[in-house]
């Protein structure tokens, strides 16, 4: 998969959690992911669909760091991953993924995201539509760890 399609995913990811939430991560090396296991405790997905190509964007939140942003985003302490934790990994998804599409569009790729769908639990799956490759690059923060996952069909 084309870096220059995955770095817009990276940078965007970077700049909501740091405006919104003030947590720095530092990207770990990508690599690509041959199951469908996830590395996170809470994933947002969602789907994108353009004439150029379909595919499919993750964030997976590791439970401390979801809850630690939360808290900072929302004022809200919780203890544990619930409807409020996975309506806002919902949000960040969408707005991550919002950010890599306005980035795409200056290159030239055009496509339409779905509603986002958040799935929480200790070893839950995520299951990308398609037929590309899956690309996942981890985050580092002093908080926890964030890892995204990226594919598209056809995108060289």
């Amino acid at each position: 998969m084309n870096v220059e399609f995955v770095n817009p995913f990276l940078v965007s990811l970077q700049n909501v959690l740091k405006t919104m939430a003030h947590v720095d991560l530092a990207p770990g090396k990508p690599r690509l992911k041959k199951d469908e296991i996830a590395r996170g405790d809470v994933s947002g997905l969602i789907g994108m669909v353009g004439p150029q190509t379909k595919g499919s964007f993750s964030i997976s939140f590791d439970e401390a760091i979801a809850l630690e942003i939360m808290e900072r985003m929302l004022g809200e302490r919780v203890t544990y991953i619930n409807a409020d934790v996975t309506d806002m990994v919902g949000e960040i998804t969408n707005m991550v993924t919002g950010g890599a599409k306005n980035m795409l569009g200056e290159k030239g790729y055009e496509f339409d995201m779905a509603t986002p769908l958040v799935v929480s639990g200790k070893g839950h799956t995520i299951t990308h539509k398609g037929d590309g490759q899956k690309v996942i690059i981890p985050f580092n923060s002093q908080i926890g760890n964030v890892h995204i996952e990226v594919s598209f069909d056809n995108v060289e």
